[in-house]
């Protein structure tokens, strides 16, 4: 009986059957071991890079912000402050407005920036002078917006739902400015108003 025949009649009973079954199940296993890899470690490089993200942003290497009642600083810890409300002309910046209609804070490029107050996020990409930008809609006509956020480091989308303390992403330097900043604003009824006198009533004095 030559080899072909043999097999024939080997895989026509049970015992042939049950051999062929074994064999084709080895094969299967060593093709999902030999695949994974190459599906397996792309999904994860994506995750990393995800995972990362979030983690700087959330600050694990700093405090979060303060908050009393509903309302926090954007900012976790210290920082020194930079060009206030009104009238301040920038030296050497010639694209930078010389009025200025917010307060900017400044901590090292990548410090994660926070929501200041519960409300609905109204604007999250890109707005021109203000770069990568996020505006939320507090109710009651007052809007909060952060400004010159890093590009691709926003955590939140239009119509999230954010309260004191949610990250929005990390400070940066995008659109008409000089360095790594934030420019805090605040609006009532699509007016840029004193961000100072805004957060002092509500026990949270910028200094």
């Amino acid at each position: 009986m030559g080899a072909p025949a043999a097999v024939t009649a080997l895989a026509n009973t049970r015992t042939g059957r049950k051999a062929v079954t074994a064999v084709l199940l080895c094969l299967a296993l060593l093709c999902g071991l030999i695949l994974a890899p190459l599906v397996m470690v792309p999904l994860a490089l994506a995750g990393s890079a995800t995972t990362d993200l979030t983690v700087k942003a959330a600050g694990t290497d700093a405090a979060m912000p303060t908050v009393v009642g509903d309302w926090g600083y954007p900012l976790a810890g210290s920082y020194s402050t930079g060009r206030g409300f009104g009238y301040h002309p920038v030296k050497n910046c010639a694209i930078c407005p010389a009025n200025h209609f917010g307060y900017d804070m400044d901590q090292p490029c990548g410090a994660p920036i926070y929501a200041a107050g519960p409300g609905r996020v109204i604007n999250a990409g890109p707005m021109p002078g203000w770069g990568n930008t996020v505006r939320i809609d507090h109710g009651g006509g007052v809007v909060t917006l952060y400004g010159h956020m890093q590009w691709d480091s926003l955590l939140v989308g239009v119509g999230q739902q954010v309260t004191a303390g949610t990250v929005l992403g990390l400070e940066g330097s995008t659109g008409k400015s000089s360095g790594c900043h934030l420019h805090y604003e605040v609006q009532v009824r699509g007016v840029a108003i004193d961000p100072e006198p805004f957060m002092a009533t509500l026990g949270l004095p910028l200094r």
